[in-house]
């Protein structure tokens, strides 16, 4: 949402009902808050400007905080609190906030009743649709799926022309249809970095499609996988509720050569910055201390890339000190069998400094 003085506990109310307005105007029907949105402001304000429409003319989406495991034992009272903030009597789409490996346990964990009270309230008509979201990697959504998958209804992924193979996102969309459940996507553009190429990243593009602008690519290359029925992209200004809603207004996925040409381009991006480990294990069986290094190198690369971000902070606080970056002893042992000849201690010694480790 748009906010004051780049303040973002302060959402400008009055922008951000200008854009609710033009967005029921042009054709978007689908509204995603959070507990946690604009610290907490983003229902409040998300609700009065939808308080303006009939509620069957949007469809609006909210989430129960298990990012925070002081949440775990508040379903309840958190799920009331919400309907008053945004001022309805029922949810059209509930998810699971951010299923990851931080907080997976403690929504299996049936001390909670979480999933026993979401069900609930579905049965009782305040939740329409119930589903997830998932930052976790394949093993943490393979769990959830085991235990919650035959009730689920959606699932909302961080999907991109970037994480189609940088997270895993193909794997992770492959086992979702297992399951037939569609896919809601969120970061399509990636914390607006895809709307941001260079000239040499752009390049290619250009030539494939002169008249498409850059960040249309990366909602074309949405359009062109099946499963993926919804696609959020936080908007901040109407510059960019305009352009997107512009992208929008037509469905022209990618041919399988612009998506080859997409994808290499994409593979270069992350070249620059990611360590090109193949995940061979030679490493792990040298390490004495025991490391996950082709995992440890995975998240070291998303950090990279990123520039930082919340993914692999909150996957390393969930692994035991003994076996984080911060416990290489810089021995070597395991460059010496590295067959891509990688500096994994300095890497791990990077890594380690970057979480302030």
């Amino acid at each position: 949402m748009p906010v004051l003085n780049g303040d973002d506990a302060k959402v400008d109310e009055k922008a951000a009902a200008e854009m609710v307005g033009y967005a029921m105007a042009h054709g978007v029907n689908y509204y995603d808050t959070a507990w946690g949105y604009h610290s907490g402001q983003s229902e409040l304000v998300l609700g009065k400007a939808l308080a303006q429409y009939p509620r069957e003319t949007f469809y609006l989406a909210d989430k129960f905080p298990g990012y925070d495991l002081s949440n775990m034992g508040k379903v309840q009272e958190i799920f009331e609190e919400q309907l008053k903030k945004c001022g309805v009597d029922y949810f059209d789409f509930y998810l699971f906030h951010n299923v990851c490996e931080m907080n997976i346990d403690a929504y299996l964990d049936p001390q909670y009743g979480i999933f026993e009270y979401l069900m609930e309230q579905k049965k009782n008509g305040r939740i329409r649709h119930l589903g997830f979201s998932c930052h976790g990697n394949l093993p943490v959504l393979k769990r959830f799926l085991e235990a919650y998958g035959s009730h689920m209804e959606f699932c909302q992924l961080q999907i991109n022309y970037i994480d189609w193979t940088f997270q895993n996102g193909k794997e992770k969309v492959d086992l979702l249809n297992e399951y037939h459940i569609p896919v809601w996507v969120m970061e399509p553009l990636r914390g607006g970095r895809l709307a941001r190429l260079s000239e040499q990243e752009a390049a290619p593009l250009k030539a494939m499609r002169p008249e498409e602008t850059i960040p249309a690519w990366a909602f074309r290359f949405l359009q062109s996988i099946p499963s993926v029925t919804m696609i959020l992209s936080g908007m901040s200004d109407m510059e960019q509720m305009k352009a997107n809603i512009a992208t929008f207004a037509e469905e022209k996925p990618l041919s399988a050569g612009e998506m080859e040409g997409l994808l290499e381009m994409a593979q270069g991006m992350v070249s620059k910055s990611a360590l090109p480990c193949t995940a061979c294990h030679y490493c792990v069986s040298h390490c004495p201390q025991g490391l996950d290094i082709p995992s440890l190198l995975a998240l070291y690369n998303e950090h990279s890339f990123t520039g930082g971000g919340f993914i692999a902070p909150m996957v390393v606080s969930t692994i035991p000190k003994e076996k984080q970056p911060s416990a290489c002893i810089g021995c070597r042992s395991c460059e010496a069998v590295c067959p891509q000849q990688l500096k994994i201690s300095e890497a791990m010694a990077d890594f380690a400094a970057k979480l302030g480790a």
